[in-house]
């Protein structure tokens, strides 16, 4: 074998170890934000989780409007990338605890029975105006001493909660979407599907409770979405029986 032969067969052996160390590196990179993903939503390879979702009150067949499918897409995308199965169920037919199975609850209190469930068991110090009546008040979120006014269109409020029964590390999370309308759903979906990796390495796997304000939905849509302020600790207070909101948010 000539020095040039031997010079070329080195560099082929160099160029595949190089490649061979560099793919082993990726993988294991990938692999461990996977976990991280998997371990943040309570979703570890071929697991089970539940997309809870509204019953359209004009009929018996199980119909979704169509920016909570939207939602749900968003969703089902984590879900699948996490290497995990859903079940779509109504929200009135989902009688069990939480815990066993990651779940995510789409809707507002009013249409949703299983969010008020959560609500009053998990958020107790959240208030949602279901009022039917036309009024300024009329779908106004309150948390704590504070109100939120929903101005359609132009404001639009909506939480997003990551909670877990007690302190088990076994427990599986409950994710909430609670919005004033089927659009705010879908924005806070997508900004728990954009900032996942940002909320885990800030909260870990601890519950939280974030406040979201859906900017002129009108004109962008879902897309531009604020985050208003951390309220788990107000949510999870409960109200006093006459509680009087100390102000009211309006969009200026």
């Amino acid at each position: 074998m000539t020095e040039d032969v031997r010079n070329i067969v080195l560099g082929l052996i160099a160029a595949g170890i190089s490649a061979s160390l560099g793919w082993l590196a990726r993988t294991y990179l990938w692999r461990r934000k996977l976990r991280r993903k998997q371990a943040f939503f309570g979703l570890p390879d071929n697991s089970e989780s539940l997309l809870v979702v509204n019953r359209d009150a004009g009929g018996p067949e199980l119909t979704v409007k169509r920016h909570d499918v939207f939602a749900l897409l968003e969703l089902s995308a984590l879900i699948k990338d996490c290497g995990a199965h859903a079940q779509v169920v109504a929200h009135d037919t989902a009688q069990q605890g939480f815990g066993e199975r990651t779940e995510f609850c789409v809707g507002g209190p009013a249409s949703n029975r299983r969010m008020a469930a959560h609500m009053v068991s998990l958020l107790p110090g959240i208030r949602v105006n279901s009022d039917p009546e036309p009024g300024p008040d009329r779908g106004a979120f309150q948390i704590g001493s504070e109100r939120y006014r929903l101005e359609p269109g132009r404001t639009e409020y909506v939480v997003l909660a990551r909670l877990t029964a007690g302190d088990a590390k076994e427990a599986r999370p409950v994710f909430l979407f609670c919005g004033q309308l089927p659009i705010t759903n879908q924005a806070a979906t997508r900004y728990l599907a954009r900032h996942h990796e940002r909320l885990a390495r800030k909260h870990g796997n601890s519950s939280f409770v974030l406040l979201l304000k859906v900017v002129n939905s009108g004109a962008y849509g879902p897309d531009v979405v604020e985050l208003v302020d951390d309220v788990t600790r107000a949510a999870q207070t409960p109200l006093p029986a006459a509680a009087v909101p100390r102000a009211s948010h309006r969009a200026k």
